[in-house]
């Protein structure tokens, strides 16, 4: 368990492009980091941007951009100095998170929710052993495998179907599902060509016959009233997904009083075990009233989207607040949900994106839509979100998909 206190929140908050300034990098520029940018500038904070290539969606809005090799630790190291930042906000999961704990260790940057977790998440063998082996969290059957002699041992241990990842990955990238021994060659390509990283090795997890599968949104912060650090839980959000990847989510999610507690007992003992102030997306699958753990990731979570619409404090605002001290609220303010729009198409890099229907899709009752900005479009490309409010869950969620299907890609 960790059991070092975060560091104590700044005493002020400053002005950007000053002397005074309270400086983030924020370590990869998609969507998510996007929103984490626009909620950390409204409170007077200078972000800095950095991203494999320019033009990402933060770099769009934060004050200073740069485009760096982030699995370089040398070149990360150097990026993170350059902006003179103090806090370093990780988005994404393929980074050099050695250089994140040297510098931590080092006392030059405080890592948000800290360096460990950043290092211990970014793939599922170090999380999932903590899980399941450290912490004793219920989760699915799974084996790690180095090898197709490897992976085939662990399909057939743990059963068909069964559900092949990379160890390092994120949005379905390299899943697949094994119906049976015919396969296993294809998925140990599909988890090296398309991971984030290949690291020449994978998970095997047993197929989980759910009912739905959640995201915890779970706050880590600094109660004033006390100065310890607090624990409070999001409203579950449902989700759906298409190929590993979620196309829809909607919140809340109702559960049996006993699950919800599992959940909540569950998430609490994880980000415990990970420490930091922030907000973490933790999943889990939930059958009645039994709940496996699944993955986590500390920061905000892709399904999380839907808090745009949802909470008065989206999960965005949440993790500004907590990872500069200052108080949350994480209070639902209506039933929301959320569709993505998917590009169906390849793109021209030097053409842009080009987005049709926005006008239909505002129309919507109760809608609005985040366009990303992503500037090329690939086939299932993730490139705007539609989020819609109603008094319930289930016409939020026609509302969201009638929004996202208005728009047009091309």
């Amino acid at each position: 368990m960790s059991t070092q206190p975060p560091p104590p929140p700044p005493a002020v908050l400053g002005t950007p492009w000053t002397d005074s300034a309270t400086r983030v990098a924020l370590l990869g520029s998609g969507e998510l980091g996007k929103e984490i940018a626009i909620a950390l500038t409204r409170l007077g904070v200078e972000v800095t941007a950095i991203d494999r290539y320019e033009g990402a969606p933060a770099q769009q809005v934060a004050h200073n951009a740069l485009t760096v090799d982030m699995s370089d630790p040398g070149a990360l190291t150097a990026a993170i100095r350059s902006c003179g930042a103090a806090v370093v906000v990780p988005e994404i999961e393929a980074l050099a998170t050695d250089a994140l704990v040297a510098l931590e260790e080092a006392g030059d940057v405080r890592v948000v929710p800290t360096a460990r977790a950043a290092r211990l998440t970014m793939d599922r063998e170090g999380i999932r052993r903590l899980a399941a082996e450290e912490l004793g969290l219920p989760t699915s059957p799974y084996v790690f495998a180095s090898s197709p002699a490897e992976l085939e041992a662990g399909a057939r241990r743990v059963g068909f179907p069964c559900v092949v990842k990379p160890v390092m990955s994120s949005s379905g990238h390299g899943q697949s599902v094994l119906r049976g021994p015919e396969d296993l060659e294809t998925a140990w390509r599909y988890a090296a060509l398309d991971g984030r990283v290949d690291r020449g090795r994978i998970i095997v997890e047993g197929f989980v016959r759910f009912d739905v599968e959640i995201t915890l949104l779970t706050v880590r912060w600094r109660d004033p009233r006390t100065g310890e650090t607090a624990t409070s839980f999001c409203e579950p959000i449902g989700h759906r997904q298409e190929d590993g990847d979620y196309v829809e989510s909607w919140q809340p999610q109702a559960l049996e009083p006993a699950a919800l507690e599992r959940a909540r007992a569950a998430a609490a003992a994880v980000t415990g075990a990970l420490g930091g102030w922030g907000v973490f997306g933790v999943e889990l699958f939930v059958r009645g009233g039994q709940v496996l753990f699944s993955e986590v990731s500390p920061r905000p979570h892709d399904t999380g989207l839907v808090t745009l619409a949802s909470q008065r404090l989206s999960e965005f605002e949440l993790h500004a607040r907590a990872l500069l001290g200052l108080p949350v609220d994480t209070s639902l303010r209506s039933p929301a949900a959320s569709a993505v729009i998917r590009s169906p198409l390849a793109g021209d890099p030097g053409a842009g994106v080009r987005f049709e229907g926005v006008a239909e899709a505002l129309a919507v009752p109760g809608a609005d839509l985040r366009l990303f900005g992503k500037p090329v479009a690939r086939p299932g490309r993730r490139l705007g979100v539609a989020v819609a409010q109603a008094d319930d869950v289930a016409t939020a969620r026609e509302r969201a998909r009638a929004a996202a299907g208005a728009v047009g890609v091309r």
